[in-house]
């Protein structure tokens, strides 16, 4: 791990990333991809140099409250946050100016902060979001090495959703050829079902690539799924988006499982995520 210094925290649309890099493992992540042009080795943790101080001196100065968002490049809850706690004084920070926060993760560690996100969530909003790929822990160990399991997030669900702090799942990706079936996502939605999900975000059955994250992928597929890189190559040869061959049926069964539910999804969870609640009259005079 390595410091740096930031002079801003968040991003024009409230987006708050603490590290760069990440050491979940995952073979698919995105984030590695070059046009991030990150500068050093991606489990080199990158951290933001005095991240909470920052975002107080940015949320000083903001007219009004809002959601404030993390974990969509780097999760805020990887290993590392145990040691440096950056997350934790960030949620502090955010509870002391009324914002609302909304956390995507892959890591059950997030109930380490369940007292502050009950705090906020209280007095505004605050949402857990979490990254679901696999029910097959099994198959979760091989594509994701060194996060939570599935039965552990969706444990962390349920644990969230009886503390009061509703929660979003994230669907995905679905790597053609390995757990883009109808078994996975049946077993998900069981799932998603049981642990009372408000919310769900689904971009697609498949999976992207690119120059960075492609080359990590192939070569994690040699390693654990032999075979499975030359079918890549041959359905999907240098494209962005590798959709499943099963991506319509998939997505059709989603559908009709959100109607069915009453969960909220995609368009409709990002409405939700993005709208600021106030529970505190005071606040909403703001």
């Amino acid at each position: 791990m390595h410091f740096a210094d930031y002079k801003t925290i968040l991003s024009p649309k409230n987006g708050m990333n603490i590290y760069r890099g990440c050491t979940h493992g995952c073979i698919y992540c995105d984030s590695r991809s070059t046009c991030y042009q990150m500068k050093h080795e991606f489990e080199d943790i990158e951290i933001k140099r005095n991240a909470p101080m920052i975002l107080e001196q940015q949320l000083k100065s903001r007219r009004r409250p809002a959601v404030i968002s993390t974990g969509a490049m780097t999760d805020p809850y990887m290993p590392i946050e145990e040691r440096v706690e950056y997350t934790r004084e960030c949620l502090k920070v955010i509870k002391k100016y009324g914002f609302g926060v909304a956390v995507l993760t892959k890591s059950a560690r997030v109930l380490r902060d369940l007292d502050l996100l009950k705090a906020i969530n209280e007095e505004t909003k605050a949402v857990v979001e979490m990254t679901l790929t696999t029910f097959d822990d099994d198959l979760c160990k091989k594509i994701e090495p060194y996060v939570s399991t599935t039965s552990q997030r969706v444990e962390a669900l349920k644990t969230l959703k009886k503390e009061g702090i509703p929660t979003v799942v994230w669907l995905g990706p679905f790597l053609p050829f390995i757990n883009d079936t109808e078994e996975n996502l049946d077993g998900l939605l069981e799932y998603i079902k049981d642990a009372g999900v408000k919310g769900i975000v689904c971009f697609g059955f498949g999976v992207t690539m690119r120059e960075g994250n492609r080359e990590y992928f192939y070569q994690k597929l040699d390693e654990k799924f032999p075979g499975v890189k030359e079918k890549y190559q041959r359905k999907y040869g240098l494209a962005y988006s590798c959709s499943s061959p099963n991506h319509q049926v998939l997505m059709e069964k989603l559908r009709a499982f959100c109607k069915e539910n009453d969960i909220l999804l995609n368009r409709q969870t990002f409405e939700y995520l993005d709208e600021f609640e106030s529970k505190n009259e005071q606040l909403s005079l703001f």
